[in-house]
């Protein structure tokens, strides 16, 4: 008998099922533990902007796989900022989607990295997660006028925050791999760029992502995007290889290559622009990959810029190129945004 509930339980999870993840219509009750489960995952998809909690999943065993303080970081930020949104009251689709989960994860990664660990750094991780959603709800308000999304920012401005609270809070210590604070040295080029350090900047650039330097992970979260989408998976390691190629041009240090430094903002430029914001062309093509070039500049000099502020440039280079290069679209008549 028991064996038979164990079947009929699997049999109806199944049922609930879609191509995407748990199905959250009708058939899933909007406030279950299977909803927020789902929504949970979908989160961990959305740090790279798929609403996919089957991606989620295979991007958290990636994580895992690189770092298990990393994993459960991911798991505690996107729980943190997804049951806020649902007890204060967000649009439920909005929560369905994950769309107050993936800043929230990539907070308490970027937290659990710069601080040494403790369970007050526990509870402040907690609450950079849960002020995510409120800063993600701000600003989806305020571009909403402008029709832009507001894309890792609330994630990029909260850790910005609560990092440089720590100058004054002498119970949260740094670990150390946040940059020294002064100014930009001049640099010079380091270390000879060969067909290996361009393949494992290839998928390092994905791994970055989620603040991850294996390889492995790079190649589990490729498989995550391909599972969602061949055309986002693709855009996402040409984004890596473009990212690492302009970097060798100008003359960027051979272990930034290597680690994927340079990748990964542009990884996720180009999946901006492989996700149907614009009617496909040959002006779209191009107007994408000069977006994805940009992306690399701009990460050198976000990195310069900040520097001196002891912060990194995290995904700020991805959010400012993509902001600039949606709102000056209307004015090319080439480039034209997509219908809906």
């Amino acid at each position: 008998m028991q064996v038979v509930n164990i079947y009929a339980a699997f049999a109806a999870l199944l049922a609930k099922m879609s191509s995407t993840g748990l199905d959250t219509s009708n058939k899933l009750a909007p406030h279950s533990a299977l909803s927020f489960l789902d929504s949970v995952l979908r989160g961990i998809g959305q740090v790279m902007l798929q609403n996919n909690s089957y991606t989620g999943l295979i991007f958290l065993v990636g994580v895992f796989y690189s770092s298990v303080a990393s994993g459960f970081a991911v798991l505690i930020g996107t729980l943190a900022s997804t049951a806020t949104g649902i007890l204060l009251g967000t649009d439920r689709a909005d929560v369905r989607a994950g769309l107050f989960g993936f800043n929230g994860a990539l907070v308490a990664i970027a937290l659990v990295c710069f601080l040494e660990p403790s369970i007050l750094v526990f509870g402040y991780v907690v609450l950079a997660a849960a002020c995510t959603t409120v800063m993600m709800s701000a600003l989806m308000t305020f571009l909403d006028k402008w029709g832009i999304p507001a894309l890792t920012a609330p994630f990029v401005l909260t850790t910005v925050l609560f990092v440089l609270a720590c100058a004054r809070f002498g119970r949260l210590q740094s670990t150390g791999i946040l940059p020294t604070a002064g100014l930009p040295k001049a640099a010079t080029v380091e270390g000879i760029v060969t067909a290996t350090t361009l393949g494992e900047g290839l998928f390092s650039g994905i791994a970055q992502v989620f603040f991850q330097g294996s390889v492995i992970t790079g190649i589990i979260f490729a498989v995550g995007l391909l599972i969602s989408s061949r055309a986002v998976c693709g855009a996402a390691l040409l984004g890596s290889l473009v990212g690492a190629l302009v970097a060798w041009a100008m003359g960027a240090a051979e272990p930034a290559i290597n680690s994927g430094a340079f990748g990964f903002n542009c990884v996720l430029t180009a999946i901006v622009f492989s996700r149907g914001f614009f009617v496909v062309n040959t002006a779209s093509i191009t107007y994408g990959l000069l977006a994805v070039v940009v992306t690399a500049i701009v990460f050198a000099a976000m990195s310069a810029a900040l520097e001196p502020l002891g912060m990194p440039a995290l995904t700020s280079p991805f959010v400012l190129v993509v902001w600039l290069f949606l709102l000056a679209s209307p004015r090319f008549l080439r480039v034209r945004l997509a219908a809906g």
